[in-house]
């Protein structure tokens, strides 16, 4: 039983990332804006320590919503963004230029393949 109780604690020490799906609808006059702020948020958070080496996905909606795809480092660097000042700096900075939408907002959504244009 030894060799049981081994795997559980090691099991327990591995890290699962979180595949995170988030839409940004710009506010009016600051669809590039959002854009230019979109590509420094991993980035951002990366250095905070927050998320995985996996390369963020970018893309845009027929309606200009831009749609993101990264991997958070866990669940508890997604607790430990919310009270990490940068990330408030870097959300605020969002709140400037966007709103958050569902995914299930986008015309896109509804279709089997949902397609959009890189960024």
């Amino acid at each position: 039983m030894l060799w049981r109780f081994n795997i559980v604690n090691c099991l327990k020490s591995i890290t699962m990332g979180n595949i995170t799906i988030v839409a940004y609808k710009p506010k009016p006059g600051k669809a590039e804006a959002l854009k230019e702020l979109t590509k420094t948020h991993v980035p951002r958070l990366k250095k905070e320590g927050l998320v995985t080496d996996r390369e963020a996905i970018l893309m845009e909606a027929a309606d200009g919503t831009v749609i993101e795809v990264f991997e958070w480092l866990s669940a508890e660097a997604i607790q430990n963004a919310h009270k990490n000042p940068a990330v408030l700096q870097l959300w605020g900075e969002y709140a400037e230029v966007c709103d958050y939408v569902p995914l299930n907002t986008l015309s896109e959504a509804a279709d089997m393949f949902a397609g959009f244009t890189p960024l």
